[in-house]
């Protein structure tokens, strides 16, 4: 560790006097904290439950004896989440009717809907479905799958990902958006944004598992559950039903209509492709939702800087899981998130833990665990939209979500390249650990959209994402094919009952991967430097407006 410190100092140009004798982040004291969190006495941890109550309880006793400060409002550990929790009941009626012929859906295997809409029925009535596309609208890409259609009283159906996500070399939407790596065009919480903005009533995706980057299983995991702010569940436009449409389901569907589901696909990727109503084809809908208004809560602690308080640097993970489910073919109904995200809270713990050993840094340090990252980063849009520390002065947000438990690797996975200086920060680190910086190999997956720093991205803050589920990576022991191995074996658990604590994970590898956001916090603590978004990032233009307010002055 000494060794690696020295060299850290040179790579960083900064002077670590004093770190050289640290702690480093321990691969049992990992363990441990996940064993706790992910135990059955937790719950699954999910908003709004006994598990939450339980989860910031042992959160804030961990940051305390730790010798942090509150960092939550009124000087307390917490921030106050309103939060509308949904849950679909037993549809009264979930039917299409094709050419006068009622034909019933049956939730989690021809459809997966749910709401964030604050009504105790989710009623729809002979509504007609228009084919839209990828449900995109991006002028600065010269593109627009609406065409002005009138969707007030329909449903819009898309496709998943991007319009170039499947294009072959020589079509002329190749490469416009990200080619294999998903924009956030690509994601369905786009998707349900732009429908709403076109008046539609509803939402459905039609869900191919290499598109969405995973499997029906994971779609139907929330098991009809959703939560959303309840300031965005009352807007009169909130969407009634939002959801998924089973790749088969749809394809019987379409031709059902007359339509070629795989020819429309082709065609959604023309910049002149016009929306397609489902001739004949309505969807009736009456679903009793029972609905619960709670307050839940973000966790939040800080080391405050010696120099310059106002400027912090902040380090999160999401503390919610899925909570409890049906039982599996074991018995097992709580689905612990262990990997995700009780590591990462664990790796944010560990940093807290690690810098508080040092000298008092020159900015300030927070350590932040979000609400219902599972229901669409509600808990740090939440903050993003109510920050606590100026947004302008916030130097970067270092997020941990799912980490290799395969034991030490020779890269790290980079999530989203291209975005931002930090991506050089990681690769000095990365350096210093004898490891090599990785692009992710599976940007289809638009991990980059889909974490907790993403809320914080849109308001301008440079962000950094480790997320392990973004590629294979090189283990030491075994190679690319371990790491292979590895991701496989877990994406079958990814919100599943069997996302569990194993007491034989080899985390050496994610604790270098912690250490990797240890030696960046240390540096950008104790510098004047303020990371920039590359110039073409679709981020740069928000910084810039605040730029004024950011000093870098000693």
């Amino acid at each position: 560790m000494k060794t690696t410190l020295v060299i850290c100092a040179a790579l960083f140009g900064t002077t670590l006097s004093g770190i050289a004798s640290a702690e480093s982040v321990d691969p049992k004291r990992l363990s441990e904290i996940v064993r706790v969190l992910a135990s059955d006495e937790f719950e699954g941890r999910s908003p709004g439950t006994a598990g939450e109550t339980k989860t910031i309880d042992y959160l804030v006793r961990k940051f305390q004896g730790l010798g942090l400060e509150p960092g939550g409002e009124h000087g307390g550990w917490t921030q106050d989440v309103p939060l509308l929790r949904t849950q679909l009941q037993q549809p009264r009626t979930l039917q299409l009717t094709i050419n006068g012929k009622a034909r019933p859906l049956t939730q989690t295997k021809d459809v997966y809907v749910s709401t964030i809409r604050n009504s105790r029925t989710a009623t729809i009535e002979n509504a007609p479905l228009v084919f839209v596309g990828y449900g995109v609208t991006a002028p600065e890409r010269q593109w627009d799958d609406y065409k002005g259609v009138d969707l007030k009283g329909k449903i819009a159906v898309s496709l998943v990902n991007d319009p170039d996500f499947s294009a072959t070399a020589g079509e002329p939407v190749a490469g416009k958006f990200g080619d294999r790596r998903m924009t956030y065009y690509g994601r369905w919480a786009y998707k349900y944004e732009e429908a709403t903005r076109r008046g539609a009533i509803a939402a459905l995706i039609v869900h191919d598992t290499e598109g969405a980057g995973y499997g029906w299983s994971t779609v139907v995991a929330p098991g009809g559950g959703n939560s959303a702010l309840v300031e965005d569940a009352e807007a009169p436009s909130a969407l009634r039903l939002q959801g998924w449409l089973e790749g088969q389901a749809a394809a019987e569907l379409f031709r059902s209509a007359g339509l070629d589901l795989a020819a429309l696909r082709t065609q959604a990727r023309r910049a002149d492709f016009k929306p397609v109503q489902l001739k004949g084809v309505t969807l009736t809908a009456d679903v009793p939702v029972t609905t619960e208004k709670t307050v839940s809560r973000n966790v939040l602690a800080k080391i405050t800087g010696s120099e310059h308080p106002d400027e912090t640097i902040m380090m999160a993970a999401h503390w919610d899981a899925f909570g409890m489910g049906p039982p599996d073919a074991q018995g097992r109904k709580v689905r612990p998130g262990a990997n995700d995200d009780a590591l990462g809270l664990a790796g944010v713990i560990e940093l807290a833990r690690v810098l508080k050993s040092e000298p008092r840094p020159k900015r300030t340090f927070v350590f932040g665990a979000w609400t219902a990252e599972e229901r669409g980063l509600v808990g740090s849009q939440a903050y993003a939209a109510r920050p606590l520390y100026p947004l302008s002065k916030m130097v970067a947000n270092l997020t941990l979500d799912i980490l290799q438990t395969a034991g030490p690797a020779r890269d790290v996975l980079l999530v989203g390249a291209g975005q931002s200086n930090l991506e050089d920060d990681l690769a000095r680190a990365a350096k210093a650990q004898d490891r090599t910086i990785t692009p992710e190999t599976l940007p289809e997956r638009g991990l980059f959209y889909r974490a907790d720093h993403f809320p914080l991205a849109r308001k301008g803050v440079p962000v950094l994402l480790l997320m392990a589920i973004s590629g294979a990576p090189d283990i030491r022991e075994g190679g690319r094919a371990a790491g292979e191995k590895w991701l496989a074996d877990y994406m079958k658990c990814y919100h599943q009952t069997c996302d569990a604590w194993d007491p034989k994970w080899d985390l050496r590898g994610a604790a270098q991967d912690v250490e990797l956001f240890h030696t960046i916090a240390h540096d950008l603590g104790n510098s004047r430097r303020w990371p920039q978004w590359r110039p073409d990032s679709e981020f740069n233009s928000i910084r810039e407006q605040s730029k004024a307010e950011r000093s870098t002055n000693h």
